[in-house]
């Protein structure tokens, strides 16, 4: 599933392609994939219309166009966003797509159709109304704020970072990295978290997704990306600890399955 570090590559695919560049038309080919508008509404607000920012929050990328609307994208389970140059095939699955004037098409991919493209009226009220937690790479979003998630949390530390209320863009991936990096096993609870183990996990978390963002990592491969020493790679039944050599151990809980390495993360 795209996460934070997968999103920003979109994001900066779509500032480097598409900004100031005005749209000559739209195209739906899935209408289910569009909320808040309509095929012809979309079309009639957009046309000659600039992309003017690229955003992100948590999950969600947002384009902002000139005196029009915002549209907010959420990728679902394996969604993308491709630039097609002049002469390019259109990529398969795609269900909304935008052409520029000066040639080329910013193409929403969505194989499963889980997920949308959603026309709003402003992002911070968005953001509000959906209930998401700081995004976990804002300059703003320090180490109090990060430990103040975890203070008196019986849940386990992988699901208060999976937990988008109360920081948004990690998922059940990158939480299986970050708390690999830390040395901490998915299961142990939140609240027992001492603040050096909060300030480890915090510089795991900020540490691992920069380095997934500045791998340009994007999400069909990304463990091709990834430097030595990261789980990722290894993140299946036949995999083995980068660090140790141990087998890697997953289990089963809320429905999401977590990896990790029985002597590197032990149990609680």
């Amino acid at each position: 599933m795209p996460e934070l570090p997968d999103v920003e590559v979109f994001r900066r695919l779509a500032e480097r392609h598409c900004l100031h560049r005005d749209i000559t038309q739209t195209g739906v080919p899935d209408p289910a994939s569009l909320k808040g508008t309509s095929a012809v509404a979309l079309s009639r607000r957009l046309r000659g219309r600039a992309l003017q920012a690229c955003r992100r929050h948590g999950k969600f990328l947002f384009l902002e166009f000139a005196d029009a609307v915002t549209l907010a994208m959420h990728f679902g389970t394996n969604g993308a966003l491709r630039f097609v140059g002049h002469g390019q095939s259109e990529p398969r699955y795609t269900r909304v797509w935008l052409e520029f004037s000066d040639g080329g098409r910013l193409a929403y991919v969505n194989p499963r159709r889980i997920g949308h493209v959603q026309a709003i009226a402003d992002i911070a009220g968005f953001v509000a109304e959906a209930g998401l937690g700081p995004d976990a790479l804002d300059p703003g979003f320090s180490f109090a704020t990060f430990a103040a998630a975890f203070a008196g949390s019986r849940q386990s530390v992988k699901a208060v970072l999976m937990d988008q209320t109360r920081m948004a863009g990690i998922g059940n991936i990158y939480s299986d990295e970050i708390l690999f990096q830390a040395r901490l096993h998915p299961a142990v609870s939140g609240y027992s978290l001492d603040p050096p183990t909060q300030r480890r996990l915090f510089e795991a978390m900020q540490s691992v997704l920069h380095m997934a963002v500045n791998s340009g990592i994007g999400a069909e491969a990304f463990p091709d990306h990834l430097p030595r020493g990261f789980l990722l790679p290894e993140r299946h039944t036949d995999g083995r600890c980068p660090r140790c050599g141990a087998h890697i151990r997953s289990f089963k809980r809320g429905g999401r399955t977590a990896y990790y390495c029985p002597k590197c993360q032990p149990e609680p």
